[in-house]
């Protein structure tokens, strides 16, 4: 499974020499330090399954001496280590441009990833090749979007559950996110499970 791992990163050389320009492009835009964590995180695992949708990789890695379950868990174990390196990478890119940042950022910046993460992976093996990356891209526009304007409004109006999170210390509800995303991350992760275990190439 680490060879699955590592060969995303082996076929994406290329695209990795971009990737330094590209965080450098938003630090010179002053982007929010938690949205340039966050497009970071998201361009090795996404790039990956672009290129494996065009090169119908999947035919390819159902050939070899691999489970469908170890193609699944290295996709999903596969985005949290290049998030961590992603994370690594752009942290000291922000330092050495002296731009400020908090773990803060990087908490939010890493949640937000997986929580896209884990509500577009599957469906990459739901729609149909050529279908999938205008999908995400409209579906990443959208929460980028209408995010802030649904937390807003579903603050408002669900006073009950506003008034709960307010009376929560700071490690209560950063541990109670924390473990909320790890438990939606997991679900994807089975579902996807699900879907590839029946799809047929």
């Amino acid at each position: 499974m680490f060879n699955l791992i590592r060969r995303d990163v082996i076929l994406q050389k290329r695209q990795l020499l971009l990737f330094i320009p590209f965080i450098l492009f938003f630090i010179m835009m002053d982007a929010n330090p938690t949205l340039i964590f966050l497009v970071a995180s998201l361009i090795i695992p996404f790039n990956t399954y672009v290129y494996d949708e065009k090169a119908e990789t999947n035919i390819l890695l159902n050939s070899l001496p691999y489970t469908r379950t170890e193609i699944i868990a290295s996709r999903y174990l596969g985005a949290i280590i290049y998030m961590v390196l992603a994370i690594v990478v752009t942290s000291l890119t922000l330092f050495a441009f002296n731009k400020p940042f908090t773990m803060t950022d990087i908490a939010i910046g890493c949640s937000l990833f997986l929580l896209f993460a884990a509500f577009t992976f599957p469906l990459f093996y739901i729609f149909k090749p050529g279908y999938i990356f205008p999908v995400v891209m409209i579906s990443f526009l959208i929460l980028a979007g209408i995010g802030p304007s649904i937390v807003l409004f579903l603050a408002e109006h669900l006073t009950v559950i506003t008034d709960f999170i307010d009376n929560l210390s700071v490690p209560a509800l950063y541990t109670g996110a924390t473990l909320g995303i790890m438990v939606v991350y997991v679900i994807s992760w089975g579902i996807t499970n699900i879907i590839y275990q029946r799809k047929a190439f």
